[in-house]
């Protein structure tokens, strides 16, 4: 029955004037869970069960120093002792007001002398395991208890998320639709009022659309560094001209405000340093985006300067300064949290969706670095960035290296592209762009049609959609590797893919797809692609 419980070992003291007696009882009840402890001295009873953690008690009655029935009225009248069980021993016969008086002072039983151990041990059973079930229930009773604790947490925590999921979706509904509106009221004026200036309408169409992207970037960058699929990118940086294109990219959002917006290097600070631009590109832009919005009057200030130099490094730090509204000291950890604001009349004044912050706060440490905030309310806020960067060994060009031109492509005339998208929309535009680059273009609206258009035709490249009807890209690629021969079975495909997923772009690499670009994707992006692999095939064929 006692293997039954997850119990601790069982304590017994034996109390007896009488040393034979109480070696043959300890004797016959010592076994495997149970430790008997023993004493002739009366004095040494309560100490006894404090430091040996005593559960049960056999106690002669008469003991020379001390009655039993008064050192039971002692045990039982001491918070350490009371739940301790005793056993009375007494070698005469006791009237029945005895008997009551002991019970009611807290005896659980008697024994009489000669002790029968056959009975002795039979009681002690009962009481050990009535123990072990006390023990049992009491551990039952704190597990439920922090069952019960854990649940109401949970319940709190859900609550919380339910919360904020709910606030995000109503902000997110918002920041949306609100691009989306302008983009559905901007195609309609190009289309049906021939008076409106287009290239402005187009600019707006651009900036409009370019918002979108960021913010579905945010949220896709969000979940990629929850996830650790976010990687550092270490190249030589410029990082004179990367913070002043920076700069230089949000200055017209800030005039917009009238704000000024100034940025200031320090002489001291390197010209080229080991970083990701994109990164430092995406943290600053963010700080700035967010000191615009909140700073109704004043100016921005933007400042590089080196905190000190170490052998082959530098620390560097960037401090964005704003003259704005200034963030409570009380809600200055909760704007790092996802989906939060300083409050809710923030986002019902500034509009936004509480991940920019988030995400900057997260990138800054996947890089090792730290970030500070110093704000004072009414009187602005100061955002630091500080980092370690190796010294690079080679200087960067002062000219931006992703500029792109063009007009390289006069000699494309014999370049022939196949298009493999089901989009009509996309079609319409990636042959456009094709086309503006002396390339032609053919179509093939699914993978089935794209092998049927190379088995008959030659191609230097295929730009292949991953997701279409009849057959999808990956399969319309694996076709062409498996069963095609020649010029056709190694012609390059890059894989368009709309996907976020790993496991989608390896399953592209997968089927054979030379390399990948994301939708959206950048002209630029596709330019460098395509000019890869044709300066490749320009060179076989020299």
């Amino acid at each position: 029955m006692q293997d039954l419980f997850n119990k601790s070992d069982i304590n017994i003291l034996l109390v007896d004037d009488n040393k034979d007696i109480l070696y043959t009882l300890q004797l016959a009840l010592e076994q495997e869970g149970v430790h008997v402890f023993t004493t002739t001295v009366t004095s040494e009873v309560m100490d006894l069960c404090i430091s040996k953690d005593i559960s049960i008690i056999l106690l002669d009655v008469n003991m020379p120093e001390i009655s039993g029935i008064e050192l039971l009225s002692q045990l039982k009248n001491n918070p350490l002792t009371e739940q301790v069980m005793v056993i009375l021993i007494t070698g005469q016969s006791m009237s029945s007001e005895d008997t009551v008086n002991g019970l009611r002072l807290g005896a659980v039983d008697f024994l009489f002398k000669p002790l029968d151990l056959y009975i002795t041990q039979a009681k002690i059973n009962s009481l050990t395991t009535l123990l072990n079930y006390q023990r049992e229930i009491q551990r039952k009773n704190i597990q439920l208890e922090n069952s019960q604790q854990e649940l109401f947490l949970a319940v709190e925590h859900a609550k919380q998320s339910k919360a904020l999921k709910e606030n995000f979706l109503a902000n997110m509904s918002h920041e949306i639709r609100t691009p989306l509106t302008a983009i559905l009221g901007l195609s309609h004026l190009l289309k049906t009022d021939p008076e409106q200036d287009k290239h402005h309408l187009l600019s707006l169409l651009e900036h409009t659309t370019q918002s979108l992207l960021a913010l579905v970037n945010d949220i896709l960058d969000s979940e990629k560094i929850d996830a650790g699929k976010i990687a550092i990118n270490r190249i030589d940086v410029n990082i004179h001209n990367l913070i002043h294109n920076i700069c230089d990219l949000m200055r017209p959002l800030a005039l917009q405000k009238g704000l000024q917006l100034n940025c200031t290097i320090d002489p001291d600070v390197p010209g080229s340093i080991v970083a990701d631009a994109l990164r430092i590109n995406q943290i600053l832009t963010n700080l700035i985006n967010n000191a615009i919005k909140f700073t109704e009057k004043g100016h921005i200030a933007v400042d590089l300067k080196v905190v000190g130099f170490f052998s082959s490094h530098v620390k560097l730090e960037i401090k964005v300064t704003d003259t704005g509204m200034g963030i409570a000291q009380e809600s200055i950890n909760k704007i790092f949290d996802r989906f939060e604001q300083a409050d809710d009349k923030t986002w019902q004044n500034f509009g936004g969706t509480g991940l920019g912050l988030s995400i900057v706060k997260k990138l800054i440490e996947l890089k090792g670095g730290t970030l500070d905030v110093q704000s004072e309310v009414g009187t602005g806020t100061t955002f630091t960035f500080t980092n370690l960067y190796k010294l690079s060994a080679v200087e960067t060009d002062s000219e931006n290296s992703t500029s792109l031109n063009l007009a390289a492509y006069a000699d494309s005339d014999d370049v022939t592209i196949l298009l493999a998208e089901d989009d009509i929309m996309n079609q319409m535009i990636t042959t456009r762009i094709l086309k503006a680059w002396n390339i032609k273009v053919d179509v093939a609206a699914d993978g089935a049609q794209a092998c049927e258009k190379l088995s008959a035709k030659d191609y230097d490249l295929i730009l292949m959609d991953t997701h279409m009807p009849v057959m999808n890209g990956y399969e319309a690629t694996r076709k062409i590797r498996d069963e095609m021969t020649g010029n056709k079975k190694t012609v390059p495909i890059i894989s368009f893919s709309a996907s976020i997923m790993e496991s989608d772009r390896a399953a592209a690499r997968e089927a054979g797809v030379d390399a990948i670009i994301s939708k959206p994707f950048k002209p630029a992006d596709l330019y460098k692609k395509i000019r890869h692999f044709l300066t490749n095939r320009n060179l076989h064929k020299a």
